[in-house]
């Protein structure tokens, strides 16, 4: 089992992120270097974001592996994990973060998108968890994180296709933690509210207004705001009581009791 130690919450763990070129995927790979993680840090392609979210890793003392892939590609997944394994041994800790964000109403949206948008924003989790599972349940010990978004929880006009997609990442994550139990496996989401990432700047102004409006905070939240809550799930004990949590830093839009 991994253990975390002396000198940061998520020291001798080892994680792998995907949509960590930018946003909440690349502020989450930066809390954990800094909390002393060693990381594989995974996007579509190879780009700046991705080289600058390496070298600011690299720069808190992270071991740091970069990756590419299609993460809606079964055959890219495989092997995004043998490289990341390749290159650190055994992925204790899982980040399904990588996303895509588009808008349009039912009435008019094509099979297309909405085929795309499933593939990207939830196939895209069931690969890489399926890749991920086994050997963790080997070892007695992992953590998966999966991004959703406060949308798949209360819906959205015009994002019902990305709502469906992130309410499967919701159900997907409690049926697996339920498989999961008593493995030492722990399987969770994050439901971000709006978040001021490349992403958000995907939806249309009077869309992005009409939420602002109804929000508790009345603001939306930076990725450095989401990060700690990916910190806290892969930390012991910080994370050990959850599994099948969707955990919500969302300026209070979407409220449980």
């Amino acid at each position: 089992m991994s253990q975390a130690g002396p000198g940061g919450l998520l020291r001798g763990r080892t994680a792998l992120v995907t949509g960590a070129a930018s946003g909440i995927g690349a502020a989450i790979a930066l809390a954990y270097a800094e909390a002393g993680a060693r990381l594989a840090i995974a996007d579509r392609a190879p780009g700046p974001g991705l080289d600058q979210v390496r070298a600011s890793c690299e720069a808190l003392g992270a071991e740091v592996v970069e990756v590419h892939a299609d993460v809606s590609d079964e055959a890219e997944v495989e092997r995004m994990f043998a490289e990341a394994r390749a290159g650190l041994g055994l992925i204790d800790v899982l980040v399904a973060n990588a996303g895509i964000l588009t808008e349009s109403p039912v009435a008019d949206m094509p099979t297309a998108l909405f085929d795309e948008m499933i593939a990207v924003n939830l196939r895209s989790v069931f690969l890489c968890c399926r890749a991920a599972v086994p050997p963790m349940i080997e070892a007695g010990f992992g953590r998966i994180i999966n991004t959703a978004s406060q949308v798949g929880q209360r819906g959205g006009a015009g994002l019902a296709h990305y709502a469906a997609a992130k309410a499967g990442v919701i159900g997907f994550t409690k049926s697996l933690a339920r498989e999961l139990g008593g493995t030492g496996v722990t399987a969770n989401c994050i439901a971000p509210g709006p978040i001021n990432t490349p992403l958000g700047g995907e939806l249309s102004e009077e869309w992005t207004s009409s939420l602002m409006a109804g929000l508790p905070l009345k603001r939306s939240g930076e990725p450095s705001e989401v990060a700690p809550t990916a910190v806290l799930l892969a930390s012991d004990p910080g994370g050990n009581l959850y599994t099948g949590a969707t955990l919500g830093p969302n300026s209070g839009d979407v409220m449980f009791s």
